[in-house]
């Protein structure tokens, strides 16, 4: 065999393991999706009968109706989406600023807190969750106000606060992406910048920061699905307020009693079993990924570029 064929070979067979691995991953990816879409079609009669497997025998869009109003999917999507793009917003700043100092500036510690807000990926927030709830429930900024503490709970301050000095949920996972662009960039633009008369902060705002969007575009995405998915923080500093996590979670009950009462004036029985649950939730799952996909599809191309500059990876 000549070494051409050789070479053609080899590329083959590597084009060929890589479509394989990316099957794979598709599969693994796209298989949930399609199965809640499949499930959330389903009437629940399908759900009985041992011959229907993916696709329905009779497609229904009432599940997708039943969550739609008893999520009250308008009013929880609205507030999901205002508290998502505030926090992410103020984490995209915050973080932004840190990384840039910890990529460019050496001081004395400034490895020391990199691995600091590294560190902080690995505390589960449940750990740290008591303490958080009584300093913004008691807030007193550090003993100045004394006994006039401020009720923060149940307002945007506990996700502002957060955000603002980097310590919200996954900052240090942005601040690391921050960090690794900024350090990507050619030193070159800042000195040429610098030899123009421009300061520090001008540097930053005018010449580092529009080379940086791929890396602000990431860093907005994953903390805005973050905090989109959000269930923990989100119960506890705003509970009695109507956001998708826990709308979906009521959902399923929402609709129980909506047909125990429907059945209480007609006189027959309203129980619901576990398939039927497991239909109102499917459907549930997708109206809240839905917007993700959305945004995703919107803002891939940045996505991936980011990706490949910063070297994430898994």
């Amino acid at each position: 065999m000549t070494p051409a064929k050789k070479d053609k070979l080899k590329r083959g067979l590597v084009s060929f393991l890589r479509a394989v691995m990316l099957i794979g991953i598709c599969y693994v990816i796209v298989l949930p999706l399609v199965h809640r879409l499949s499930t959330a079609l389903m009437p629940i009669e399908d759900m009985y009968d041992q011959s229907v497997r993916w696709i329905p025998r009779s497609p229904t869009l009432r599940n997708f109706r039943l969550v739609w109003v008893h999520m009250k999917y308008v009013d929880a999507f609205w507030s999901s989406l205002k508290l998502a793009s505030f926090t992410s917003v103020l984490q995209v700043g915050a973080c932004t600023m840190v990384g840039y100092g910890l990529a460019r500036f050496k001081f004395p510690g400034s490895n020391a807190v990199f691995a600091m807000a590294i560190l902080t990926l690995m505390v589960p927030p449940q750990l740290i969750m008591v303490p958080m709830y009584l300093n913004f429930r008691f807030f007193d900024l550090f003993g100045l106000l004394g006994e006039g503490s401020l009720n923060l709970v149940g307002t945007y301050w506990p996700f502002a606060l957060t955000s603002l000095t980097g310590t919200g949920f996954r900052n240090g996972l942005y601040i690391f992406i921050m960090r690794q662009f900024f350090r990507g960039l050619p030193r070159e633009l800042e000195e040429a910048a610098y030899i123009d008369g421009a300061g520090l902060f001008t540097t930053f705002f005018r010449v580092m920061l529009p080379g940086s969007i791929p890396g602000l575009v990431v860093t907005f995405l994953f903390s805005f699905v973050w905090q989109w998915n959000d269930y923990l923080y989100v119960t506890n500093f705003m509970a009695g307020k109507n956001f998708l996590p826990q709308a979906l979670e009521g959902a399923a009950r929402n609709v129980q009693i909506a047909i125990d009462e429907a059945s209480a004036l007609a006189s027959t029985s309203g129980f619901l079993d576990d398939h039927f649950y497991s239909l109102i939730n499917n459907a549930g799952m997708l109206l809240v990924i839905l917007p993700l996909l959305i945004l995703y599809i919107l803002l891939q191309r940045y996505f991936v570029e980011s990706i490949e500059r910063t070297g994430i990876i898994g």
